[in-house]
């Protein structure tokens, strides 16, 4: 049972007022421990999955035990010690004798090495097991978030366009490769960490970005996963201080972060960041970001979350200033497209033009991804391409561009936002 489960089956049990107290604590430290208490339970065997059951039993046996028993005075080391026990247990069920052995010595070994009040932190180890050489690349961002983050499979699948059965199984053999293997649950040594440094910030910025897909906050599953996510970031700073694009990383998180209150008004509608209220935004958050982007481009090695935190600190600075900066922006976007030829990055870069050398021009440079198969599917694109093509008047086609954009998109306040601008145009239209 993964932590969104957790969550669910404690929202579905519907407590009386007695109970509340348990299962509030019990609905805490799924969101903000599950992660640690995977990592520290698989780290022994390497074996996540059994990991993963044992801390489901154990969360199972909370909510039975805590209500009627009264809650535990550390919590943690309560699931910790019954989820060995259930590792335990099935370990003498799963294997022969004598293959047994050597697992329930492992795991009787690594009870009695580490005291419950003190284990370590090992969810940035895990992370890098994740991103081992020997996983597929494919698979080592979602395996992070499942395993780090508590994400199901189908919700994973739906970011990574993939199939729910598909990221299934994908996950269950990436498991099945670290446990077969051994990988070892460490923190690479300096030479080793360059190489598998991104695939961990990518796995960090995603789980951001699945959680920040609830703007209000109303959510409480998709918030501790924001939440958590800019944990991880924070814990890399501190354990990675001269990596700049770690300080990257959290400085786009936070500058995204700082605005969520503002993304949409008092009734959830859409508003777009022109549009926001700045006394929303957290300045406390944005001045810790702009912190962060001065220290990292201090370093001298500039790579593309410091670039995309950049973007975002020159936005906020002309929405404050009211100063036009667009040409910078053009020139970050052309900086981020020469490491990151990503769809997104083009279709930023091509709306930034359009605020510079009109519409046309933007849609020249939408023109030129053409060639891209994915885009028949991309939504960014769609909406990107309505809203120039309605600058430049050609009403048609925007109202066609604004149907695939509202067909693709995921977000009801988005997509009524758009509807809007399409029921605009085309009420402009008929006069």
């Amino acid at each position: 049972m993964l932590r969104t489960r957790i969550l669910k089956q404690i929202i579905a049990m519907n407590p009386e007022p007695t109970e509340l107290e348990s299962r509030s604590l019990i609905d805490d430290v799924a969101r903000r421990s599950y992660g640690k208490l995977v990592a520290i339970l698989a780290a022994p065997t390497h074996d996540i999955a059994a990991a993963e059951d044992a801390l489901s039993e154990a969360f199972t046996s909370a909510l039975t035990d805590w209500p009627a028993s009264g809650c535990p005075a550390n919590p943690e080391a309560w699931l910790l010690t019954v989820g060995r026990r259930r590792m335990i247990d099935a370990a003498r069920r799963r294997f022969t004798a004598d293959g047994a052995t050597e697992t329930l010595q492992i795991l009787a070994a690594a009870a009695a090495g580490e005291s419950d009040a003190g284990n370590p932190d090992r969810r940035l180890a895990l992370m890098f097991v994740c991103a081992h050489p020997a996983i597929d690349p494919i698979i080592r961002a979602p395996l992070m978030l499942q395993v780090v983050l508590g994400l199901e499979a189908k919700t994973i699948a739906s970011a990574f366009l993939m199939s729910p059965t598909a990221m299934g199984k994908r996950l269950v053999r990436a498991k099945a490769k670290i446990r077969r293997t051994g990988i070892s649950f460490r923190i690479p040594e300096r030479e080793e960490l360059a190489s598998r440094l991104d695939t961990v910030l990518d796995a960090v910025y995603a789980g951001y970005s699945e959680g920040w897909r609830d703007p209000s906050g109303t959510d409480a599953a998709q918030r501790a996963l924001a939440e958590e996510a800019i944990y991880l970031s924070r814990l890399l700073t501190e354990l990675l201080p001269t990596e700049p694009e770690a300080l990257g990383l959290l400085a786009l998180i936070l500058h995204a972060d700082a605005r969520r209150q503002a993304r949409r008004n008092q009734i959830g509608e859409y508003v777009p960041l022109a549009n926001q209220d700045q006394s929303l935004w957290n300045w406390q958050m944005i001045e810790e970001a702009e912190g962060l982007i001065r220290n990292a481009s201090s370093m001298g090695s500039i790579g593309r979350y410091q670039l995309q935190a950049a973007i975002q600190s020159a936005h906020v600075y002309r929405c404050r200033t009211g100063e036009n900066n667009w040409a910078s922006v053009v020139q970050l976007y052309d900086a981020l497209l020469s490491i990151d030829e990503s769809l997104v990055v083009a279709i930023n870069r091509a709306l930034a033009v359009a605020e510079i050398k009109g519409a046309a021009e933007g849609l020249n440079e939408l023109e030129k991804l053409n060639r891209d198969a994915r885009l028949g599917q991309y939504q960014p694109y769609w909406a990107a391409r309505a809203e120039l093509t309605a600058r430049v008047g050609a009403a048609d086609d925007a109202l066609a561009a604004y149907e695939m954009a509202i067909g693709l998109e995921r977000d009801p306040a988005v997509r009524r936002f758009l509807l809007l601008r399409q029921a605009g145009l085309s009420s402009r239209q008929r006069k």
